[in-house]
């Protein structure tokens, strides 16, 4: 007869029980780790880097306008650099001497000399690029070189539109219209995508991109136009209206272009320099094409203004 623990239940099996009983299965379960956001991003930290960014360019434009072209420039250099990096994960390598030479170039010329200096500094800047291939004489030249000219054009020459318009009488308001919009355009589209966000635009290149993300940024960007043409440009609405409109599909197709590249090159930021935003180039990708556009309707319909 096996014994007892006094509550007629065998010891034995009191003795499994404690055998078989998990470690701390009293103390309360591990917090699950936080859902990221809809849109992906680190919200406080990209809210934070944003308001930063935007702050000192704004005061730069106000109180000492070449902190802008430096700034520019600077940001240029680092946005190559990323993209440089990219592109060396599938054994594309970049001349960096004579492209970054062309980077820290291109805003100066088109801040100091104008859209003429600007086109002779980017063909100087391809010549030096097949140049140095010639005389480098690395494996794979040919990729080498239209991959250096394709950053080239892609990151500091379209920046130097930015540069163009600065040196456009009133530029200082210009350009900073054109960095309102841009921003308008992403927060609009990042808080109406992340609540209201179903219909992806193009699901393999960027899914997280919806119509109704789209259509948050074209209303708050509408809005800004609207406001910055009546109270900063002394211009007509529908000025406000032309400039937001494009602006706002500039934006799209630059975020768009830069997603269809990382997911080509199989890379999910440029780098992580920007906490919440990722590189440089993940927050430049709509200031590269919009700020051509940007320039160009302000010339054409606003000449000599």
């Amino acid at each position: 007869m096996s014994a007892t623990d006094g509550t007629g239940s065998p010891k034995r099996a009191k003795a499994s029980k404690r055998a078989t009983a998990v470690p701390g299965a009293s103390a309360k379960p591990p917090k699950p780790p936080a859902k990221p956001s809809k849109a992906g991003r680190n919200l406080p930290a990209a809210i934070a880097v944003g308001v930063i960014l935007l702050g000192a360019l704004l005061a730069g434009l106000l109180f000492f306008p070449f902190a802008i072209v430096a700034i520019a420039t600077v940001f240029a250099g680092v946005g190559v650099w990323e993209v440089s990096r990219a592109l060396a994960v599938r054994g594309i390598k970049v001349p960096m001497v004579p492209v970054l030479a062309g980077t820290a170039a291109l805003p100066l010329a088109a801040y100091f000399g104008g859209s003429e200096s600007l086109a002779f500094a980017l063909v100087a800047t391809v010549v030096a690029v097949l140049l140095w291939r010639t005389i480098d004489s690395a494996e794979d030249a040919v990729r080498s070189i239209m991959a250096g000219i394709f950053v080239v054009l892609w990151v500091p020459f379209l920046l130097s539109f930015a540069m163009l318009l600065l040196g456009e009488p009133g530029g200082q308001v210009r350009v900073a219209v054109l960095l309102l919009l841009v921003v308008s355009n992403d927060t609009f589209g990042y808080l109406v995508g992340a609540l209201f966000g179903k219909h992806p635009m193009a699901p393999k290149i960027s899914p997280k991109k919806s119509w109704e993300g789209f259509a948050g940024s074209a209303a708050g960007a509408t809005i800004v136009g609207i406001v910055a043409a009546l109270v900063f440009l002394d211009q007509p609405w529908w000025f406000g209206l032309v400039l937001a409109v494009a602006t706002v599909s500039a934006a799209t197709a630059g975020d768009f272009s830069e997603s269809m590249i990382k997911r080509e090159l199989g890379v999910k930021d440029m780098s992580n320099l920007l906490p919440g935003h990722g590189g440089i180039m993940d927050r430049l990708d709509s200031i590269v094409f919009a700020s051509p556009m940007v320039f160009m309707i302000s010339v054409l319909l606003v000449p000599g203004a």
